[in-house]
């Protein structure tokens, strides 16, 4: 049985596909993992990749209608076997050491809170916790890094880790955890993920890993930060595309919010008073909060 299974979702990108799944297979655990791909979508070339895989790993492949990315990762989980459940998406390229990490992680902390107590009739009583572990994840140089790839990583909107930095090792707050629960890196209990599937009618990118990760929060499952655990995502982004994504995120927290009322991730008061004001700076933020604000009013 595998100790961790690797749920990647994709839809119609089979070269960077076969690129993610080449880096699974130089893991220092190999043998220890089981790769689901979730085709979300029908695509030939995606499928052509498996019709006779070449991979030394573990590895199986379905498809599923054309739906969205939470979907796929809870059709995933419902054929993984690991005791553990690692998400990530098809353009992430993982260090060789990624998933071990992952898994020392998990155990280390399960022996370290794993302890025996007296009950009330005397006999010992084992307790356990779950928690997922977040790992540390990054630009791809050989994509080619822009200034506005840099600035969405130092302003938080993609891959806020600079804001994390100081609990390396640790357990991110409890009351900003469900902000950081990216999914490019990201590994729980697979009883945890059974038990708290993402949402199936979010239709739009965005957020939803964000939701998700409110509702782990809620049921006290904690986030303990590995940043040994590293990975790549290979994507290039220009200013046009950055803005386009963030007109959209935009967009989908309202649709978000139609369902989880609570969410709680839109700026308002003073806060949305300074987003208006910086959005008519012509500065790398005033452009993306102009193009945000844009999405929250369509």
């Amino acid at each position: 049985m595998p100790s961790l299974s690797v749920v990647i979702p994709t839809h119609k990108r089979a070269s960077i596909l076969k690129q993610c799944i080449d880096h699974l297979e130089k893991q220092t655990i190999r043998s220890d993992l089981e790769v689901i791909v979730v085709n979300d979508g029908d695509d030939p070339q995606t499928a052509a990749l498996f019709h006779r895989p070449k991979w030394n790993l573990n590895i199986r492949f379905i498809e599923i209608g054309k739906s969205h990315q939470g979907v796929a990762r809870n059709e995933g989980v419902k054929e993984v076997n690991g005791k553990y459940v690692l998400f990530i998406g098809d353009d992430i390229f993982l260090d060789a050491g990624c998933c071990e990490k992952h898994l020392i992680a998990h155990e280390g902390y399960e022996t370290r809170v794993t302890r025996h107590e007296n009950d009330d009739t005397g006999n010992s009583k084992l307790e356990t916790r779950n928690v997922a572990v977040l790992g540390f994840t990054t630009w791809d140089p050989a994509c080619g890094i822009t200034p506005v790839m840099k600035w969405l990583e130092s302003s938080g909107w993609q891959f806020g880790y600079p804001m994390i930095a100081k609990y390396a090792h640790q357990f991110l707050p409890p009351e900003v955890q469900h902000r950081f629960s990216y999914t490019s890196n990201i590994s729980v209990p697979a009883d945890v993920a059974r038990a708290h599937p993402f949402l199936n009618n979010v239709h739009l990118y965005g957020w939803e890993d964000i939701e998700w990760g409110k509702r782990k929060k809620e049921a006290g499952i904690r986030v303990f930060y590995e940043p040994d655990a590293k990975a790549l995502h290979h994507h290039h982004i220009e200013l046009e595309d950055s803005l386009k994504r963030m007109e959209t995120l935009g967009r989908s927290l309202v649709h978000l919010e139609s369902i989880v009322p609570d969410l709680d991730m839109r700026p308002t008061g003073l806060k949305l008073l300074g987003y208006g004001w910086t959005a008519m700076l012509p500065t790398m933020t005033g452009k993306h909060r102009k193009a945000f604000l844009r999405g929250l009013t369509k």
